[in-house]
């Protein structure tokens, strides 16, 4: 069973390549690497999938003739996906080459909507990490899945987990491809559409799989474009949306602990004080109100 593997494209060209070439060298080879290049201003890269794409027929290169943006490129992603299971991965993170042999197994295993396997945080330079915020996601995990090296979450208990923190690492997770279907990236959303849509699956009856096996790299750095929209507000005005909306649907579902988890939204508040230090040394005065307000006000 082929594994579509889409790649929107937009950023560091050599991050992009490292992407792309651990795609290349995954132990399971039965896969479909599309990338959407979203218009990014090199003629390098469709130079560089020309040559890729004579040599292995898995490989699609589509440039789009304007600049999309993220939350428009993710659903022509989807709009193009053929196989059963797809993966929406980032520009710059890095698959371990046994990626698709464990998440293949996890679906073959359990009847679930998508799978989170287990990922190492790595920064800009490569090097592994382990930021506060990632230390906080591991905690919640943890408490929501047990010791178990692989577990299925699901229903209120899930969604609750997820409004604590989002654990979830988008480029890493592996979906159904009908889920993605059925549950298109919300339009309202630019930064936080990830874990609306694993919202919108798990409150629509699906399951996740979380496994401990660590084969996926997260690039985590400080110029991404979700870093800069934090600390000048953009991201936790967004995040304030969507906490908001769920908190109403969950209370309409009969699900009083998730939607207290959303109100509450503890790890956002925190990742927002976190990120007052780097907004006063940059003098950025609308973010810094930002941040306060989210950190602090119901």
């Amino acid at each position: 069973m082929t594994i579509d593997i889409m790649l929107p494209y937009y950023g560091d060209v050599a991050m992009m390549k490292a992407a792309v070439s651990s795609v290349l060298a995954q132990d399971d080879g039965d896969f479909r690497l599309t990338v959407i290049d979203d218009a990014y201003p090199d003629p390098a890269v469709p130079e560089y999938f020309a040559g890729l794409a004579a040599e292995d027929p898995r490989v699609v290169y589509l440039r789009n003739d304007t600049n999309l943006g993220a939350n428009a490129n993710y659903r022509k992603c989807v709009a193009l996906v053929e196989h059963p299971i797809t993966v929406i991965m980032g520009a710059d993170d890095v698959m371990l080459p046994g990626y698709l042999t464990t998440v293949r197994s996890a679906f073959d295993d359990a009847d679930v909507s998508l799978v989170q396997p287990g990922v190492e945080v790595i920064d800009e330079n490569g090097d592994v990490y382990a930021p506060l915020g990632d230390r906080v996601k591991a905690w919640v995990r943890r408490r929501a899945v047990g010791r178990s090296s692989r577990a299925v979450v699901a229903g209120e208990a899930a969604a609750a987990s997820l409004m604590s923190a989002n654990w979830l690492y988008f480029p890493s997770v592996a979906w159904r491809s009908a889920e993605l279907k059925t549950h298109p990236f919300r339009r309202e959303y630019d930064v936080v559409q990830d874990l609306a849509l694993a919202i919108d699956v798990v409150r629509s009856g699906g399951k996740i799989a979380v496994l401990e096996d660590v084969c996926f790299r997260y690039r985590r750095h400080r110029q991404s474009d979700s870093a800069v929209r934090a600390v000048d507000g953009r991201r936790f005005a967004e995040e304030h949306r969507l906490f908001a909306a769920y908190a109403e649907e969950f209370q309409r579902l009969g699900w009083s602990h998730a939607a207290r988890a959303a109100r509450l939204h503890g790890s956002s508040r925190l990742h927002a004080l976190t990120l007052l230090p780097q907004a006063l040394s940059t003098r950025q005065w609308r973010g810094l109100r930002a941040l306060v307000s989210h950190a602090v006000l119901p």
